[in-house]
């Protein structure tokens, strides 16, 4: 259930896939003002960008140790 290169662990592309899921509920079929849905899929693409970023970092201090090791 990879999407593209794999980026992400299992356990996060489950996280992952779970707040998208989140997300499209709450902006699409929730009755809430337009404010908060804008609001809501602001931070989601946020913590959504955040979670990659660290991710490749991780996956980079990895790398460097294993090569200087």
């Amino acid at each position: 259930m990879s999407f593209g290169p794999k980026v992400f662990s299992g356990v996060q592309e489950v996280l992952f896939l779970a707040l998208m899921l989140v997300a499209v509920f709450a902006i699409f079929y929730a009755n809430i003002d337009f404010t908060y849905k804008i609001g809501m899929a602001a931070i989601v693409v946020v913590v959504i960008f955040l979670i990659t970023l660290a991710t490749q970092m991780l996956r980079l201090q990895k790398e460097t140790k294993q090569t200087a090791a």
